[in-house]
């Protein structure tokens, strides 16, 4: 299966497209499988009590599978999020980046279907999984 976006590309992209937040990632790996992408985690993105938010690791997981989905297909900024669900289940390690492994489970021409777990760097365990559904704009 060929990709139509590497690491390099798809961080380009997201530097032009959502410049309000690519520098908090980056895309760590792009493959047949998936892609991993790393929350470059900073104070800005703790807390009370500091660990990381929910609303920054649900975003973690939701640009992971963006990520997935435009390596296969390429740059199309209006693929957009139409299901999401998410579990935390543990607390992330402090001060270390979280890195998401997302992977998609069917990629069609209108709908794409994945799934991501995201880990604290360097450990095994599960901080969250989430199940995204993401609408493809049609071909003009």
């Amino acid at each position: 299966m060929d990709l139509a976006m590497d690491a390099g590309a798809l961080e380009a992209f997201l530097a032009v497209e959502f410049p309000q937040v690519a520098a908090d990632f980056a895309v760590d790996a792009v493959g047949a499988d998936g892609v991993t992408v790393r929350l470059r985690v900073a104070d800005r993105h703790l807390r009370p009590g500091g660990t990381v938010s929910g609303p920054n690791i649900f975003a973690l997981a939701d640009l992971a599978i963006y990520c997935a989905i435009l390596a296969r297909i390429g740059p199309k900024a209006l693929t957009v999020t139409t299901s999401a669900a998410i579990d935390f289940m543990r607390k992330p390690a402090a001060g270390v980046d979280l890195v998401a492994e997302a992977r998609l489970l069917k990629l069609g021409r209108v709908l794409a279907v994945g799934d991501v777990l995201i880990r604290s760097a360097g450990a095994e365990a599960v901080v969250a999984r989430a199940s995204l559904t993401y609408s493809i704009p049609p071909e003009r």
